[in-house]
């Protein structure tokens, strides 16, 4: 697990995966979004909103996938994910069944953590 970013309140953490793949984790294990307090999810909504907008910016990707499920690990999260008609399992979830193998070439992971780290408010 590599964290990229963390306060009080957040951090974002890298998911290793083909596609650029980013988690927002709330720092307490709130279970349910209507746990979390209303400052935080302002919080977590203006991050996914950032990362998003860099993914799109960085990448140009076919789609951007935003989930929060949390099935086997009960604490609130969210992953937000740049996806290519030429990834692995596109159009299908990333946890769905594989497609084809990926036939990417995508910039530097490296810098676009960079560009989220400096995009945060």
């Amino acid at each position: 697990m590599s964290v990229i970013y963390e306060n009080n309140n957040i951090r974002i953490e890298v998911e290793q995966s083909e596609i650029p793949w980013l988690k927002i984790f709330t720092q307490h294990p709130y279970k349910e979004m209507s746990e979390v307090p209303g400052l935080i999810k302002f919080e977590i909504y203006d991050l996914l909103d950032t990362i998003e907008k860099e993914m799109l910016a960085y990448y140009n990707p076919k789609k951007i996938n935003i989930a929060s499920f949390g099935n086997y690990m009960p604490h609130v999260h969210w992953h937000i994910m740049a996806r290519f008609e030429e990834d692995s399992y596109f159009p299908e979830p990333m946890w769905g069944t594989k497609q084809r193998e990926n036939n990417l070439n995508l910039p530097e992971f490296e810098v676009f953590c960079e560009r989220v780290i400096k995009a945060i408010p």
